[in-house]
């Protein structure tokens, strides 16, 4: 039986998507061109695995932001850079939040279809030099017949309207947030993400950074409730001169919610970083005819589409539909990454799904971590597998939501 094996997984660490200033320095990664970024996760696979780079058959991976730096195709400038032969092939994509799992995924879908025997998969993204909607994007890039359709708001209202609608007040986000903090706190310091983790050099060879950069450890209860909420003022802005603001559209589809309680802010959302990773994935026979020590196997990928006004809630079906594809339950997942775009977004998928929080997210999170939008997915599933194997457990789902209504999900399982 063909199947498509997880040989490798590699990531940069995540850097402060912060640009600098002559004032103030910037994040550690804000002067590091993104190709270099991705060029150094392709040279790790080259150099930790056997493998004859010609036969790498497409490198594909997720970016959001795709201009400027990140434009052209980054992919494919990422293979030149790195100095694999020029034959190997690449192709960007833009699935949103799911771009870089979405990356992986096609990658496997290549290889279990046969068409493919050795192929890359991941993401990249440079929030400090392509910050969001850099690329262009946004309410403005809609079209009349699109927003009379459906009234798109920024996803910190979707964030809002889902703790309203399902009753996560603010001292239960922010206790999400800080056991994010204190998890990613604790995995560090234990050395827990080491084996995926590259270091990141500058020009002439000297580290510029070797380990996640944004996680705040010294995070209080005290410190998160002093927080002002952040979507409160972007909630009442009217874009259009309609008067109508962005809690009024959001209250049109969903009027049952009454009002919207905002909640969130920088303490509980992700966090705005620079990285990028890689996930080598062989099928069996070539990795066993080339001597390929894998590590997982894909049992399913799914994607699914949501109401595009809420948003975020995707992760809870197309979770779903991972599960019913593999021929698993919920209680056969070992470990889960539900990605914290915000924080109601895993805890709304864990009491839809009726997940055990002690599987989820169990290094923290994107809270503590931060979420390089392009790339975050393809980093889940290699944290997915490094804790699989330290804790000597079996299978892992790893889950996003995804901007304008959609979820992606995929489940491995250890070899």
């Amino acid at each position: 039986m063909r199947e498509a094996w997880i040989i490798d997984a590699v990531r940069t660490p995540r850097g402060k998507g912060k640009k600098g200033t002559p004032e103030k320095p910037g994040g550690s990664l804000s002067e590091t061109h993104p190709q270099e970024l991705l060029a150094t996760c392709l040279r790790a696979l080259a150099e930790r695995n056997p493998i004859q780079v010609k036969d790498v058959e497409d490198v594909v991976m997720g970016c959001v932001s795709q201009a400027g730096e990140q434009g052209a195709c980054i992919a494919r400038n990422a293979v030149l850079l790195a100095q694999w032969p020029h034959e190997v092939s690449a192709v960007t994509l833009n699935r949103f939040c799911g771009s870089g799992l979405q990356g992986v995924n096609f990658a496997l879908m290549g290889v279990l279809s046969g068409q493919q025997e050795l192929a890359v998969g991941g993401g990249v993204e440079s929030m400090s030099r392509q910050p969001m909607g850099s690329d262009g994007a946004g309410l403005d890039g809609h079209s009349p017949g699109l927003l009379a359709l459906h009234p798109f708001v920024p996803q910190g209202i979707s964030a809002d309207l889902i703790a309203t609608l399902e009753g996560f007040g603010r001292e239960a986000v922010d206790a999400f947030a800080l056991n994010s903090q204190r998890k990613a706190g604790e995995a560090m310091a234990a050395g827990r993400f080491d084996n995926s983790v590259l270091p990141v050099k500058d020009v002439s060879g000297k580290v510029v950074l070797d380990r996640d950069e944004f996680p705040r450890p010294q995070t209080t209860a005290e410190g998160l409730a002093a927080l002002n909420a952040s979507f409160v003022e972007l909630g009442a802005h009217a874009p259009n001169d309609d008067g109508e603001t962005f809690d009024q559209m959001a209250l049109r589809i969903y009027p049952h919610a009454g009002k919207i309680d905002h909640v969130h802010h920088a303490g509980n959302s992700s966090g705005i970083v620079d990285g990028a990773a890689a996930v080598l994935i062989a099928s069996n026979d070539y990795a066993q005819a080339h001597g390929l020590k894998p590590r997982a196997r894909v049992r399913s990928v799914a994607t699914v589409g949501s109401e595009p006004v809420i948003m975020l809630t995707a992760p809870t079906p197309a979770s779903r539909k991972a599960l019913q594809k593999a021929g698993m339950d919920v209680e056969d997942i070992d470990l889960w990454e539900i990605n914290e775009a915000f924080a109601v977004v895993p805890m709304k998928t864990m009491r839809d799904l009726e997940v055990d929080p002690e599987k989820v997210n169990v290094n923290g999170g994107a809270i503590a971590l931060g979420h390089p939008i392009g790339a975050t997915g393809a980093m889940l599933l290699g944290t997915a597998l490094d804790e699989l194997e330290r804790r000597d457990q079996s299978t892992a789902l790893v889950t996003l939501c995804i901007g304008g209504g959609m979820g992606i999900a995929t489940v491995i399982e250890r070899i």
